[in-house]
C-alpha cells in the first residue's frame, strides 16, 4: 500500500520513513535520462505551442485561412514575393505559395490537428487494447479464444488500406479529425495493446494475490480493477508512450494522401501534399512542416523509450543518446579497474620468482 512505512536501518538505528513511491521512483529513473529529459522538454513546448495558437497567431497578427493574394508573384505562378519565403515582421515565416496564407498561423494550428489525433487515437487503442486484453485473460476457454480470433484479424488488416476504404464512403459532414483518429485506433494499435496485455494478464492471474482475491468470492471486474490493472500500468503506459509517434506518422500518412484533415483546416500531412510542387521554388513550404513532423516524432520517440526504461530499471535503453553512453562507459570501467589492479598486484611476484629461478 502507498500508505505503508518502510523500516530502514541507518547508522545503527532503526528509523521508520515513507516508502518512496511509484511516482518518485518514476522521476528519480527519469532525472538520470538527459536525452529522454530534452525530450520531454521538446514536447511540453509543442503542447503548450498547439493549445496557444489562437494567443501566438494573434500575437502576429494573423490567422491560418486569410489569403494574402499581395504577397505572391503571379508572373511567377504563386511564388511568395521576397527572400525566405516572403518572411517579414507581419509573417513571421513567410507565407504559403500561391495562397499567401501565414505559414507560421498554419503551422501551429497544424500542430493541434497533428498532437490531437494522435493523443486522441492513443487513448481509444489502450482502452480498448486493456479491456479486451484483460477479458481475453481472465475469462474462460471459448473467451479467450473468441477474442484473441478477433484481435488476429485486426492485427492482420492493412492501415492505409482501410483507412482510405473507410474515409472515402464517411460524409463530409462528419468531422474529420474525429474521423481520422477513430479509424487509426480502430483499425491499428489497440488490437497489439490487448495482445501484450492479454500475455501480462495471464503471467498475473497465477500470482498469489490474483489468486487469493479470486478464492475470495471477488468477481471477475472487482479482481481486474483491484489486482490486475496496478501490475499493467507499467507496460501499458510504456507501450502507450511509444503509440503516440507512430499515430502522428499515420495522420500525415493520411493527411499526405489527401484522404485526412481537409482544407482549411491545416495540418502538417496536408501541407506536404502540395509542398512537393514548390520545393525549388519555394523549399520553405516543404522543410518546414517535414522539420516539424521529424522533431515531434524523434522526440516523442525518445521520451517514450525513456519511460520505458524509467518504469523497467532492468531494460536497457534502445537509443544511446547524450551522454548516458559515456557514463555507462566510465561506470564499466571504474567497476573493471579494482579487478584489473588486483590482478595485477598478484601477478607481480610470481614473475619475480619465474626470474630468480631462470638466474639460478
Amino acid at each position: 500500500m502507498s500508505e505503508a512505512l518502510a523500516a530502514v536501518e541507518t547508522a545503527g538505528t532503526d528509523i521508520s520513513v515513507p516508502a518512496a513511491s511509484g511516482a518518485h521512483r518514476f522521476w528519480r529513473r527519469l532525472r538520470t535520462q538527459r536525452a529522454a529529459l530534452v525530450a520531454a522538454a521538446v514536447v511540453a513546448l509543442l503542447v503548450l505551442a498547439a493549445l496557444a495558437a489562437p494567443l501566438l497567431t494573434a500575437l502576429e497578427g494573423q490567422d491560418p485561412t486569410t489569403y494574402h493574394p499581395t504577397l505572391i508573384d503571379s508572373a511567377r505562378g504563386g511564388v511568395p514575393i521576397g527572400s525566405f519565403g516572403g518572411a517579414s515582421a507581419d509573417h513571421w515565416l513567410g507565407v504559403e505559395p500561391q495562397t499567401g496564407r501565414d505559414m507560421f498561423a498554419r503551422l501551429v494550428y497544424g500542430a493541434r490537428v497533428s498532437l490531437g489525433v494522435s493523443l486522441g487515437a492513443t487513448l481509444v487503442q489502450v482502452v480498448l487494447g486493456v479491456a479486451m486484453g484483460v477479458a481475453a485473460g481472465l475469462g474462460n476457454r471459448w473467451i479467450d479464444l473468441i477474442l484473441s480470433r478477433i484481435t488476429d484479424i485486426f492485427i492482420s488488416m492493412p492501415l492505409m488500406i482501410m483507412a482510405l476504404a473507410l474515409l472515402a464512403i464517411v460524409p463530409d459532414s462528419f468531422p474529420r479529425p474525429v474521423l481520422v483518429a477513430l479509424i487509426i485506433s480502430l483499425v491499428s494499435g489497440w488490437s497489439t495493446t490487448a495482445k501484450m496485455v492479454r500475455a501480462q494478464t495471464l503471467a498475473l492471474r497465477n500470482l498469489d494475490y490474483v489468486s487469493a482475491s479470486r478464492l475470495s468470492g471477488w468477481s471477475t471486474s472487482r479482481t481486474a480493477v483491484r489486482e490486475l490493472l496496478p501490475g499493467l500500468a507499467a507496460p501499458v503506459i510504456t507501450y502507450a508512450a511509444l503509440l503516440i509517434p507512430q499515430n502522428i506518422s499515420a495522420e500525415a500518412a493520411l493527411s499526405f494522401l489527401g484522404v485526412g484533415v481537409k482544407p482549411p483546416t491545416p495540418s502538417w500531412g496536408q501541407m506536404l501534399t502540395s509542398a512537393d510542387v514548390w520545393y525549388q521554388a519555394a523549399p520553405q513550404y516543404l522543410l518546414l512542416p517535414a522539420l516539424a513532423l521529424f522533431v515531434t516524432v524523434f522526440a516523442m520517440t525518445v521520451l517514450g523509450d525513456g519511460v520505458r526504461v524509467a518504469l523497467d530499471p532492468r531494460a536497457a535503453s534502445r537509443l544511446r543518446i547524450g551522454t548516458g553512453r559515456k557514463r555507462e562507459s566510465r561506470a564499466e570501467k571504474a567497476a573493471q579497474a579494482p579487478n584489473a589492479a588486483a590482478a595485477k598486484a598478484a601477478q607481480v611476484p610470481d614473475a619475480a620468482v619465474v626470474k630468480k629461478e631462470g638466474r639460478a
